[in-house]
């Protein structure tokens, strides 16, 4: 399969399918006589787990690794269970961080909503976001 179809197929760009190829997650696959890619169908497939894997926070380098298991004819399912729990443990202290900020971000426009600008006095820059 030319790339062109193999990018159709796999719903992204030839560039992204060369992309791919460069950072080694795709096989470099054999030529034609006349020089064109030849990308075997489970091609596709292969491509459609990078970006399954991309879409679930996974790196690059994550994705190489899991491709590297399975490339060595061992499932990676336990290795890729570890990196899904990595990558949700992230997730949720991001989502702890995010919670703090927009309390902290409600009570600041409380605050706003609040001061009458007529009657802040010129000393403090802000006293919304500084003293006063």
């Amino acid at each position: 399969m030319r790339i062109g179809a193999l990018a159709t197929t796999a719903g992204i760009s030839t560039k992204a399918v060369r992309f791919y190829e460069q950072a080694g997650l795709l096989p470099e696959p054999p030529r034609t006589p006349s020089g064109y890619r030849d990308y075997p169908p489970r091609a596709a497939d292969r491509l459609a787990f990078i970006r399954n894997a991309q879409a679930a926070g996974l790196t690059l380098a994550e994705i190489r690794e899991v491709l590297t298991v399975r490339d060595s004819g061992e499932a990676p399912c336990r290795h890729v269970g570890t990196l899904v729990a990595r990558h949700l443990q992230q997730v949720e202290e991001r989502i702890a961080e995010l919670t703090r900020a927009r309390t902290a971000l409600l009570d600041l426009k409380d605050k706003a909503d609040a001061t009458d600008p007529a009657t802040c006095p010129e000393g403090p820059i802000c006293r919304i976001l500084g003293t006063g």
